[in-house]
């Protein structure tokens, strides 16, 4: 069987793409890219009465809150739970960021990792 085609074959949708956490999967399930889900939070913002950051802005920090840069304040976690029809949980809003000690920590013990995969490698005759 072939398929002919008139004209110039279309450009590839764009594939959406999100940072691998709860909040940027949340989007993502719902087949939504940034700019739909900021149009979202716009309109449900309008639809309550609640005054929010400008289309620019919340794609900025939409971008920022799904990268784990930043955390969304309350008025933006009540209003991404109720268009994710998700709890805070399962958007990642109950977890507390990490103290600067428990990152340290976390980042001797990595060190710790890479110099004894360095060793086991050179051991193995590798060169790292």
């Amino acid at each position: 069987m072939t398929v002919a085609v008139d004209g110039p074959a279309p450009g590839q949708p764009q594939l959406l793409r999100s940072a691998d956490t709860p909040l940027g999967r949340a989007r993502v399930a719902r087949g939504w890219s940034q700019d739909k889900a900021v149009r979202a939070l716009v309109l449900l913002a309008d639809a309550w009465g609640w005054q929010v950051a400008s289309e620019a802005s919340l794609k900025v920090q939409l971008s920022r809150w799904e990268h784990g840069g930043s955390r969304p304040n309350e008025t933006y976690r009540v209003l991404l739970c109720s268009l994710y029809r998700a709890t805070p949980n399962e958007l990642g809003f109950d977890r507390a960021p990490q103290s600067t000690k428990g990152l340290r920590d976390r980042i001797s013990d990595l060190e710790a990792l890479v110099e004894n995969l360095t060793a086991a490698l050179l051991a193995q005759g590798v060169q790292a």
